[in-house]
């Protein structure tokens, strides 16, 4: 694809930067700011950002490969209090971290001020199945798998017991952080979900979703290039609008007009 090679050319640009200089970035608790790009566009934005961003480098690679596994309740309650415009809601998940041979488990919540709080812990005894409708098997031993129920026990509103595995979504990313170190930027692109309970696979190869994030507003020089190409903050999870595309029968009124905006998007041909 043409745009692969732009996006590898704009990449080699950047400074780089390594995990373990990564660490004073973490921002766990923060504001998101998200956008949906086309494709096509990313090249164009990359290089307005080669000067003030640098690019994470694992291994010489500088995108990198993320598996993750969503779980939810069997009445769908994380995806129904996102669709019902729930201020406070959280997001269990495991996400490997392919290149850098990590996984972890994941609580995401998100709290009626608007900020994202994220707590995790390493699971090295997880790891997924090669069949993309299987669910998540689990290795751990029965004295270290208590660590992973204590865990979502005290760390979120849900129990192990409750929940099971509902989304399998893959993807490939870009992580910028700012020269000052302040902000990172995520770049989500090659999106692919594949949904464990229903058996239905939806792939969105043109779609990127950017998501920026900071220790609050503070001015960011991505927000001007995003509105250099016409493009404005686009509230979007990967995780229900996946479940929305792949889970015909599930509530998802709210996610339509998102999808649809997501359809005119990527079928225009204004940058």
């Amino acid at each position: 694809m043409e745009s692969g090679k732009l996006i590898e050319d704009s990449l080699s640009q950047f400074s780089p930067i390594s995990l373990s200089e990564m660490e004073s970035v973490k921002l766990m608790n923060r504001i998101d700011t998200k956008y949906a790009v086309p494709l096509r566009v990313l090249p164009s934005i990359l290089e307005m950002a080669k000067e003030d961003y640098y690019a994470q480098e694992i291994d010489g690679k500088r995108i990198a490969t993320y598996d993750t596994m969503y779980y939810d309740t069997e009445d769908m309650d994380m995806y129904i209090r996102h669709h019902d415009q729930q201020l406070v809601r959280q997001k269990i998940r495991v996400r490997q971290y392919v290149d850098s041979n990590l996984t972890f488990l994941e609580i995401k919540r998100k709290n009626n001020k608007g900020r994202t709080n994220k707590k995790r812990i390493i699971v090295p005894g997880f790891e997924f199945t090669a069949d993309t409708r299987s669910v998540l098997k689990h290795k751990k031993k029965e004295d270290e798998r208590l660590t992973v129920e204590e865990f979502i026990r005290k760390k979120s509103r849900y129990t192990w017991d409750a929940i099971t595995p509902h989304l399998w979504t893959k993807f490939h990313r870009i992580t910028l952080v700012n020269k000052a170190k302040t902000e990172r930027l995520t770049i989500d692109l090659d999106l692919v979900w594949d949904n464990v309970v229903s058996g239905e696979a939806k792939t969105y190869k043109d779609l990127v979703i950017v998501e920026l994030k900071r220790d609050g507003n503070v001015p960011s020089r991505m927000t001007n290039i995003m509105l250099a190409h016409r493009i404005h903050p686009f509230k979007i999870s990967k995780y229900c609008i996946g479940t929305a595309l792949t889970s015909p029968d599930l509530k998802r009124n709210r996610f339509k007009k998102k999808i649809r905006l997501i359809e005119k998007m990527l079928h225009s041909q204004i940058d």
